[in-house]
Order: C-alpha cells, then sequence, then structure tokens
C-alpha cells in the first residue's frame, strides 16, 4: 500500500482522523500580490498547461512556478522538493512519492524537518486527490514527530493547477476547507501558502 491507495474513507478510518469542514478556513487571510515574474510566467504557462491537461504540465508548468515563488517570497529561507520519495512507515502504508514539499529547513540538497507543505497535483479531480494528500500529511507529522520539531499543524494542497483545495491537520483533526480557489486568484493563494509558513492559519 502507499499514499496514492488511501482514499478520504480509508485514510479516516485508517488513521482515526476527525474530520471538520468549516465554511471557509481561510478567509481572513491577506493576499500577496505575485510578482511581475510570476504574473508573466502564469499568463504564459497557465492556458498550455490547461490545454495539455496532465498531471505533469499542471506541476511543471503552474504549481512549481507559484512555490518558487514562495520560496523567493521568504527570501529562500525555505525549502521545496519536487517529485521525492518520502517513505516513512511501510507498515501503515505511508510510503511513495509526494508531487511537491515544503520544508521550514533552507536546505535543499537533502530532506528535513520540519515540512509544513503536501501539495498533490491531480489531472482533473481535487476530491480524487484528498485522501492521498492526508495520508502524506499524516507521514508528515510522523516525520516531523520523530524529528522532535514544535509545529502545531501540518498543510495540505489538492490542486488541478487550476483550482486549489487547502486542508490542515491539527493532531488527530482534519480541516478541509469547503472553498476552491482560482489560479487567476494566484494573489489570494500565495496569501494562504505564505500564512501556512508562518503557521498563522
Amino acid at each position: 500500500m502507499s499514499y496514492s491507495s488511501f482514499t478520504l474513507d480509508s485514510v479516516k478510518t485508517a488513521f482515526e482522523l476527525e474530520i471538520d469542514v468549516p465554511t471557509n478556513l481561510f478567509c481572513d487571510i491577506a493576499p500577496v500580490a505575485p510578482s511581475a515574474h510570476l504574473k508573466t510566467e502564469l499568463e504564459r504557462n497557465v492556458p498550455v498547461a490547461l490545454a495539455i491537461g496532465t498531471e505533469k504540465a499542471k506541476s511543471e508548468m503552474i504549481v512549481g512556478d507559484v512555490l518558487l515563488e514562495l520560496r523567493e517570497h521568504f527570501d529562500r529561507r525555505i525549502s521545496l522538493f519536487s517529485g521525492i520519495d518520502f517513505n516513512v512507515d511501510a507498515e501503515k502504508g505511508l510510503t511513495g512519492v509526494c508531487d511537491f514539499l515544503v520544508s521550514l529547513s533552507p536546505v535543499s540538497f537533502v530532506l528535513e524537518a520540519p515540512i509544513i507543505v503536501l501539495v498533490e497535483a491531480k489531472k482533473d479531480d481535487l476530491l480524487e486527490g484528498i485522501g492521498q494528500c492526508v495520508a502524506e500529511m499524516i507521514a508528515a507529522q510522523q516525520f516531523n514527530a520523530e524529528r522532535a520539531n514544535s509545529i502545531p499543524y501540518i498543510y495540505g494542497v489538492s490542486t488541478t493547477g487550476a483550482d486549489w483545495r487547502f486542508l490542515k491537520l491539527d493532531g488527530q483533526k482534519l480541516h478541509i476547507d469547503t472553498e476552491f480557489y482560482s489560479i487567476h486568484g494566484c494573489d489570494k493563494i500565495l496569501g494562504i501558502l505564505s500564512s501556512m509558513v508562518e503557521q498563522k492559519a
């Protein structure tokens, strides 16, 4: 079993999660204006990525650009990992490849704790990616705990590139935001991601 085998129902059962669906988890988060560079990249890349329609195209042409912008926003004090093996606990099925991980460590050569955000890019269906993303969030929680960090929350994102949905794991309680955010409002997406790094959401 691996991350991709989990559905929301199976991950909830396996890890005894309590699911909370708030009205709008990030409604009070201030937007962060994208740089001119990101605006240009998204204007050029989004139509192409959506036309191609594959997870790989959306990851490379949209999601990667947004996360690199996040890294620059924090003066490269955080690190970004793409497509890496994240094998934490094989007995629990917490193994596999994560699309993107964001760590508070500035070191990019090796994955270090604490991990704060996991981003799972899906072809079309945001709901399809939630179970897998939650399993990765639980793995990150365990990874961090084994290294005695003090990060209170793990955040997750399920995205089609065009639409983004955010999650928050607080102990055994999983918060699923009811709102979907469009890449055309990338300032709000950047604001939410920034709040996750700062642990303000």
